[in-house]
């Protein structure tokens, strides 16, 4: 299938995107929401977009040669309850008319590449647009163990830095270094405070400088360290990317068809079939086995 790829500038959108074209599906554009201009800020109090690092999306159409869409943020949270109708001034609905937009322009379109793992609160509201748009939402990372995940993203080869901390043992001084760096400590944290390995709940952000499907690398030359809370044990703080630079990657450093683990069917396979055509696939999977067994079984006594 032809897709849309949300991304947020960080790790887990760049990874499930690896992921959609592991899956033999093509990534034909991507798709971003940002804070207002006018509004000043690098960062909203909202519960489904990341909006840290947002100065530096505006790169992502060069380091990956696709057409980027972008659009602002002009609702709130109005509806934070676990389900989601359509409701005017919900920031649910600036996506939709972002999606809605991306379609117009690019009929072929079909499937949305989405980077969530744990949000229910995320995943569902994407499915109501994707729903209401004929869209099939692509969620490759859902409920994966994060443990496992952040690990294969380092190995699959994306290199993404910590722009926000926002959780018990995570300190200023961890902004700017990589995933890979902290990697053990992430799980030390995990171990001890039980801090999602994966960032889940916004406890860190990440920016992604470069992964395989990227054709040019990002570098950044200059950044200001944002401390919106000094806490002695769980200091709120980000890093914003002033000045970056694209440089060009190697050949061989470049690949349409990246290699990533794909997860074991021993995984609980409600975990695994997140969208409805996923889940139909499995259902008729398991009727090739079932069915016949069934007619042999009392059919034919």
């Amino acid at each position: 299938m032809k897709v849309v790829a949300l991304i947020s500038g960080g790790k887990d959108s760049c990874y499930n995107m690896m992921h959609c074209v592991a899956n033999g599906h093509q990534i034909v554009a991507l798709a971003n929401l940002k804070p207002q201009s006018k509004s000043g800020k690098d960062e909203l109090d909202s519960f489904l977009y990341q909006t840290v690092g947002h100065d530096a999306i505006e790169y992502y159409a060069e380091c990956i040669n696709l057409p980027l869409y972008r659009a602002e943020i002009m609702g709130s949270s109005l509806v934070q309850d676990a389900d989601y109708q359509q409701t005017l001034g919900d920031e649910t609905e600036d996506l939709y008319q972002l999606l809605k937009q991306v379609k117009e322009e690019l009929p072929d379109i079909q499937a949305v590449s989405v980077g969530a793992i744990l949000s229910n609160y995320q995943r569902v509201r994407v499915e109501n647009i994707c729903n209401r748009l004929g869209l099939t939402s692509l969620t490759y990372l859902w409920r994966r163990n994060q443990k496992e995940l952040l690990g294969e993203m380092i190995n699959a080869g994306i290199n993404a830095i910590i722009i926000k901390v926002a959780a018990i043992g995570l300190k200023p001084s961890h902004l700017g270094k990589s995933i890979e760096q902290l990697y053990p400590y992430l799980c030390d944290l995990n171990e001890k405070y039980d801090v999602n390995i994966c960032g889940e709940g916004g406890e860190y952000e990440t920016f992604t400088l470069d992964c395989p499907l990227f054709v040019k690398r990002l570098v950044v030359e200059e950044t200001e360290t944002i401390v919106h809370s000094d806490d002695a044990f769980a200091a709120v703080a980000y890093l914003r990317l002033k000045r970056l630079i694209v440089k060009e990657k190697q050949a061989n450093e470049i690949t349409s068809n990246p290699i990533i683990m794909i997860p074991s069917w021993k995984d609980d396979i409600e975990d695994l079939m997140t969208s409805a055509e996923q889940s139909v696939r499995y259902l008729s999977f398991i009727g090739t086995f079932i069915i016949p067994y069934l007619m042999k079984e009392y059919l034919f006594l």
